[in-house]
C-alpha cells in the first residue's frame, strides 16, 4: 500500500509539472520577456495573468509551476494591492506542497515575505551589475553579469540557501524548498531594458543600455539553467 501511494504521488507531481506554467504579472512594464520565449521553446505552455488588471488571483489558476514577475510596487504594499497577500498565501501553499515557484525581483521579495522574511529599502540598483555565485550553488558561476532594477531587498527566509550575492545588495538569489527567488532580471530583452531606462538622463541610459548586447547571451544561458532547476523532477 505504501509503495502504491508513493507511486501515485510521484505520478501526480509529474502530471502537475506538465501543466501550463502560470505567470503572474504585476505591471505592463515588467512582462515575462525571455522567460516566456524559453518556456515556449521547450514546448511548455504558459498562461499569463495580469493581476494589476483584474485585482485578484485567477480562480482557474493551473496546478503547475508558478512564476511571479517584478513590478514597481513594494511587496509590503498590501493595503494598496490586496492581491499581494493572496500571492503570499499561494506561495506558502505551493512550497508546502512541493510546487515549483520562481520569483523575479518583486516576485522574489513576495516569496521572501511569504516564508517569514523581511523586505525593506536597499541601495537603488539599475543597470548591468557584476554578481557572484555562492560556492557550491547549482546555478551561478563565481562571477556573472545581470540586469538590476530595484530599490528594495529582503532577508533570507528561515532555512533558505543563498545562491548569489552582490557588493551593494548581498541577497541576490536564494532557494527555499521548491521556491527560487532572483533579485535580478535574466528575462529582460533589449526592448524591455530600453523601456525601463527611457526616463533616465542620456548618460544613464547609455550606461544601462550599451552593455546589453554583450551580456545578453550569458543572461540567456543562465536563464536556461534557472529553468532547468525550476522545472526539475
Amino acid at each position: 500500500m505504501r509503495s502504491s501511494a508513493k507511486r501515485d504521488e510521484a505520478e501526480r507531481r509529474v502530471a502537475d509539472r506538465l501543466k501550463a506554467v502560470s505567470i503572474l504579472v504585476h505591471d505592463a512594464t515588467e512582462p515575462p520577456g525571455l522567460l516566456e520565449e524559453r518556456l515556449t521553446a521547450r514546448g511548455i505552455a504558459t498562461r499569463v495573468h495580469r493581476l494589476d488588471l483584474v485585482g485578484t488571483l485567477p480562480p482557474d489558476l493551473d496546478a503547475g509551476p508558478i512564476i511571479i514577475m517584478g513590478g514597481p510596487m513594494s511587496a509590503n504594499d498590501q493595503d494598496a494591492y490586496p492581491w499581494l497577500a493572496e500571492e503570499e498565501a499561494l506561495v506558502r501553499d505551493a512550497v508546502a506542497g512541493g510546487r515549483p515557484v520562481l520569483g523575479i525581483c518583486l516576485g522574489a521579495q513576495v516569496i521572501a515575505r511569504a516564508l517569514g522574511a523581511r523586505v525593506y529599502p536597499s541601495v537603488r540598483e539599475i543597470g548591468w551589475r557584476t554578481l557572484g555565485g555562492i560556492p557550491g550553488n547549482p546555478l551561478f558561476p563565481p562571477s556573472f553579469f545581470a540586469f538590476e532594477l530595484h530599490g528594495e531587498t529582503f532577508d533570507l527566509p528561515p532555512g533558505a540557501r543563498l545562491l548569489a550575492t552582490g557588493v551593494d545588495v548581498p541577497h541576490q538569489a536564494f532557494a527555499a524548498g521548491s521556491a527560487l527567488g532572483l533579485q535580478f532580471h535574466l528575462e529582460a530583452t533589449p526592448a524591455i531594458i530600453e523601456g525601463w531606462t527611457a526616463d533616465l538622463p542620456e548618460d544613464e541610459r547609455t550606461r544601462c543600455g550599451s552593455p546589453t548586447a554583450a551580456h545578453l547571451p550569458e543572461a540567456r544561458r543562465l536563464l536556461d539553467r534557472v529553468l532547468d532547476y525550476f522545472l526539475r523532477e
